[in-house]
């Protein structure tokens, strides 16, 4: 196996990936004194990754199949800007053999492993083959190419139910469907082949046995041109959605010593029997000691790039794995295993992604208007490895990951609590986000370690529901003050205004006159807020015409209240856009409406109607007119922000329209499909 080293370190850069990976790599490459190029497509041209950049080039197009996939064009970018080296991040080229060659033949570095190595892992089929010859344990599974609907039935039931349908090609959960029984095998198969080919450009898919409840345990290698590999460790990603981490952590806290140091030992054997170079993760499936069985685990895949949850390793070891990444692209060494040194404490990261947890995860795009994430300053102990920073889009053509927050403390309690403080005192304004599950994730008692010891297996968002944890952090009792936080904030943001024109706020006046009233929206609920200045005092606090006892302003600015009500005194960050304003302490966010922003999608359409609730692509239509269709029942497949979303049919009736067809680009609001409901006899 050849590769491509240059004649000293890198001088310049091409990051061919966008976002949150690439102003990390930025990061890095700004302490090492290398220079950095951006590529970036027509939706992101206003990015924060492209003005991080020492310089950019553009890529054209919104899909990623029109940018950031055009292998040809990014290398372009890199001779054009005369770059040494390209980074792939993580997603879109960074598992792709072909473009890693093209890479080499173009005479650049690829910082990464082999093409040869991801040809041989870029198929899961191969992968389990090769470590099956390298002794490493597999769990049951079945290729199921070529096969007809008997012969998967068969390889399912040998297996075993439940089963797993993968993508060979895949990850990040798509093309992967859990099948309970037999009855579901079929649709499982047809939709995880399609959405594996719309993913990766490859339908293959296979079977494997679904063990749950499970923990997701990886370990991150590491390997050099001598040949040596070695292991820093492991994570824990045992909290995910959609078969897609949300919550990772290292260390484990599910291995004990003995197992732990077979899962090492696994992993480098991985490493060494596809000749490993660079950075990489053997993913592994465990399942816990119980009573009358010792644990066990079993090869899941090795993913041949860096891995999204790396932070988590960089803060138990202190090291930059993305340096040691570029240095070893650069001809260098990785340690010896002897000279990794021990972990210190417990590393957790969150992602924080635009979806909503209470409409099964149904992603959000739009603008963000303000990102911060308090203690995530220099020095300070959180770190935020963000995609945006205030006035950001979360775009419908890419992954609606916002950023990823981490925190590292002595104990896993201790790194818990410090993250779930940190995402409760959040501002982040304009957009739906997963961050209250988060929070409340964070802080559940089976998460933390419950009487049975648990501390959260890949069942866990199965078990506990979503729309509970979901829910907004601000219980409904005292939405009241935050209400009140932002109509004193609008009232100091008046009297400022008139202060400028020589004029006196009539809330301001030194005697006391009638209560002024501010209306706010959360939803469908409105809060009406009633208050009074005498002599520059608040004298008079009420909410929906109650009265609050001794409130007290300590400091009211337009950006901050410092304000006591019934006795509960906080600090209320306020700030404004447009038609929104949002309210925030260290404990939640409320975001408040002042006037209808906007329609609701199908607000006015034609009864019956079924509508695209966000922009995406329409995959698949299920629905005919002159269909019996009973509620539930499927009606049209769309793709939005790399998932796949099925519109299924409100109510029983008759499909009378059905105005969209596969491929078509469709809008927030635009009909899908209307039903006619049937008359009830």
């Amino acid at each position: 196996m050849t590769t491509t080293t240059p004649s000293g370190p890198i001088q310049r850069l091409l990051i061919a990936n966008r976002g949150e990976i690439a102003r990390r790599i930025m990061r890095t490459c700004r302490l090492l004194g290398i220079e950095t190029v951006a590529v970036f497509s027509d939706a992101d041209a206003r990015g924060a990754f492209v003005a991080d950049a020492d310089m950019s080039v553009a890529l054209g197009g919104n899909t990623p199949a029109e940018s950031y996939l055009r292998g040809d064009a990014v290398i372009e970018a890199a001779i054009r800007t005369n770059a040494d080296a390209i980074h792939p991040g993580y997603g879109f080229l960074a598992e792709n053999a072909g473009f890693a060659r093209a890479v080499r033949d173009a005479g650049l570095v690829f910082v990464g492993p082999t093409p040869e190595a991801i040809d041989v892992m870029g198929s899961k089929l191969q992968a389990k083959q090769l470590m099956s010859e390298a002794g490493v344990p597999l769990l049951p599974s079945a290729d199921l190419t070529g096969l007809d609907a008997s012969a998967i039935a068969t390889a399912a039931d040998e297996i075993g139910y439940p089963v797993l349908i993968k993508a060979s090609a895949g990850g990040g959960g798509r093309g992967m469907r859990i099948v309970p029984t037999p009855a579901d095998l079929a649709e499982a198969v047809e939709g995880a082949a399609r959405e594996a080919e719309s993913a990766f450009g490859d339908g293959t898919i296979y079977a494997e046995r679904y063990v749950s409840p499970s923990r997701h345990v990886e370990v991150q290698i590491f390997g050099d041109q001598s040949g040596r590999v070695v292991h820093f460790h492991e994570r824990e990603c045992s909290i995910q959605r959609r078969h897609q981490k949300i919550i990772e952590e290292a260390p484990s806290v599910s291995l004990d010593d003995e197992t732990r140091s077979a899962l090492h030992d696994a992993a480098v054997k991985a490493g060494e029997a596809i000749g490993y170079t660079n950075a990489g993760t053997v993913e592994f499936l465990l399942a816990p000691k119980t009573s009358d069985r010792d644990a066990e685990f079993f090869f899941l895949e090795v993913n041949t790039r860096l891995q999204v949850e790396h932070p988590v390793t960089e803060a138990i070891l202190g090291i930059d794995l993305v340096q040691l990444q570029l240095e070893v692209a650069s001809g260098g060494s990785v340690p010896e295993q002897a000279d990794i040194g021990p972990v210190s404490g417990h590393s957790m990261e969150a992602r924080l992604y635009a979806e909503d947890p209470t409409l099964d995860y149904q992603p959000s795009t739009g603008p963000v208007h303000a990102l911060h994430v308090p203690g995530s300053g220099p020095g300070e102990p959180i770190r935020l490895d963000t995609a945006i920073d205030d006035d950001g889009e979360v775009s419908q053509f890419y992954d609606p990951m916002i950023a990823k927050v981490i925190s590292h403390g002595p104990t896993r309690n201790a790194a818990a609590g410090q993250l779930a403080a940190a995402l409760a005192g959040t501002t982040i304004d304009g957009i739906t986000t997963n961050r209250d599950l988060l929070v409340r994730t964070l802080r559940h008692p089976e998460f933390l370690g419950d009487a049975n010891g648990d501390q959260g297996d890949s069942d866990f968002l199965v078990r506990n529901d979503p729309v509970e944890l979901g829910r907004p952090l601000v219980e409904a009792a005292d939405l009241g003050r935050y209400a009140a936080a932002v109509a004193l904030a609008m009232q100091a943001e008046s009297r400022r205004a008139d202060s400028k024109t020589n004029s006196i706020s009539s809330g301001f006046r030194n005697v006391a006159t009638q209560p002024q009233t501010r209306t706010l929206s959360v939803g469908a609920q409105e809060i009406v807020v009633g208050y009074r200045f005498c002599r520059g005092q608040l004298d008079h606090l009420s909410i929906d015409g109650t009265e609050v006892k001794d409130p007290t302003v300590f400091s009211i600015e337009p950006a901050m209240v410092d304000l006591s009500a019934e006795g509960v005194r906080q600090q209320f960050r306020v700030r404004s856009h447009g038609s929104t304003i949002s309210a925030t302490t260290t404990t939640g966010s409320v975001l408040f409406e002042l006037t209808p922003r906007f329609t609701e999608p199908g607000e006015h359409v034609e009864a019956g109607s079924t509508v695209a609730a966000m922009p995406g692509t329409i995959v698949a239509v299920h629905a005919t007119v002159g269909d019996q269709v009973t509620a539930g029942d499927l009606l049209v497949v769309m793709e939005a922000m790399k998932m796949e979303l099925s519109i299924t049919a409100s109510s029983d009736g008759t499909v009378t329209a059905v105005p969209i067809a596969a491929g078509d680009t469709v809008e927030a609001g635009q009909v899908l499909a209307v039903v006619e409901e049937a008359a009830a006899e």
